[in-house]
């Protein structure tokens, strides 16, 4: 059978950052994105509200921001080779993040089967934003679910890899979670966990399990 892998992206293939900061940093406003991170983090603002603040500081964002923002990412190392190998095996790989679809979403020309992310309007933004579309904890779960009927497989034969508490659902949801880099709370209810910069370092944790 085929094994389904799902990863974060924010704090799991980007490295202590999340798409949001590293976006913002390309137009000055890094220190007022960190500060909507740890909101978020802490519980003090949820999703739909993160979303409608980092849209109001973006109001002078482009494609060309997103692209400089994307080259320029603390991302893991050997990502690509990771999810070389996972399709050579005849598995799967996606990317189930909170962040903008329109950064997730570059991550399938490095290979991802899928990638998913909240909807923003079209940049630059004429538009707000709609909460309806700004996932959640519980919607990784929803995702997931739909992935492995599009796949052919079950959440049995999943793998999540995550950092976060918006992870926790989607980790208690399939039998094998990896903790990259992640906090307390997270590690203590994965399976395997890792700390470092190498993706394929994590994903040796459950290479040759099946």
């Amino acid at each position: 059978m085929a094994r389904l892998h799902l990863f974060d992206l924010d704090g799991t293939l980007l490295h202590g950052t999340s798409a949001p900061v590293e976006i913002s940093r390309q137009l000055g406003l890094e220190t007022e994105t960190v500060a909507l991170d740890r909101a978020v983090a802490a519980g003090h603002i949820g999703p739909p509200e993160y979303a409608a603040q980092v849209h109001a500081l973006w109001s002078e964002l482009t494609e060309t921001h997103v692209a400089a923002a994307f080259a320029a990412a603390p991302w893991l190392s050997r990502i690509e080779e990771v999810w070389m190998e996972i399709r050579e095996n005849g598995d799967y790989c996606a990317v189930i993040s909170l962040s903008p679809s329109f950064f997730v979403e570059r991550l399938t020309q490095w290979g991802a089967h899928a990638a998913y992310g909240s909807r923003f309007p079209a940049l630059p933004f004429r538009e707000p934003v709609d909460p309806a579309g700004i996932l959640s904890a519980a919607a990784k779960v929803r995702i997931a679910d739909r992935l492995c009927a599009e796949f052919g497989v079950g959440r049995a034969d999943c793998v999540a890899y995550g950092d976060s508490t918006s992870d926790k659902d989607l980790f208690d949801a399939v039998p094998v979670s990896i903790a990259v880099n992640a906090d307390r709370y997270l590690a203590g209810r994965a399976t395997h966990s890792y700390v470092g910069r190498d993706l394929w370092d994590a994903y040796e944790l459950v290479r040759r399990v099946r």
